[in-house]
This record gives C-alpha cells, structure tokens and sequence, in this order.
C-alpha cells in the first residue's frame, strides 16, 4: 500500500488480505497512523478485520481548588 494506494478523502479502506501480500505487518500499521484512516480486511471467508488509529487526546488540566469533605456522601444523600 503505497501513498498512491491512500486515499485523503477516505475515512474507511476496504482490502483483500491478497491486496497485503508482501507488506510487513509493521508498514500496514505505521501507514494506518500517518493518514488517520480505518483499514477494513476483508479476509477470504468473508470476515473482516478492523484496524484503525486512536485518537491523540491532550491530558486533563489539572484544577485549582479543592473538594469539601464528604461531598460524595452528600451527593448520594440526595437520591
């Protein structure tokens, strides 16, 4: 699968694991990651094999301030 083989427009790329032969498992992977698209694999007795890319997610701000004690009490004292 070369960068020819891509898609930009694509969210999803359907192949035959014959379309993979001769691709290491590590190239599929890698070019998975780089053009952020979900690879279907369509194997020959009609099952499929989805690979896609997680998302990069920032970390959560750390904030300032605190939490009264026995705020979780009081919250399920409610119901």
């Amino acid at each position: 699968m070369s960068s020819e083989f891509w898609r930009q427009d694509m969210v999803d790329h359907t192949v035959t694991l014959d379309a993979l032969q001769g691709r290491s498992v590590e190239e599929v992977l890698y070019d998975v990651v780089k053009q952020q698209v979900t690879l279907i694999i369509r194997l020959p007795d009609g099952q499929e094999v989805v690979i896609a890319p997680q998302p990069h997610l920032k970390p959560l701000p750390v904030l300032a301030g605190r939490l009264p004690a026995g705020w979780k009490d009081a919250l399920y004292a409610r119901s």
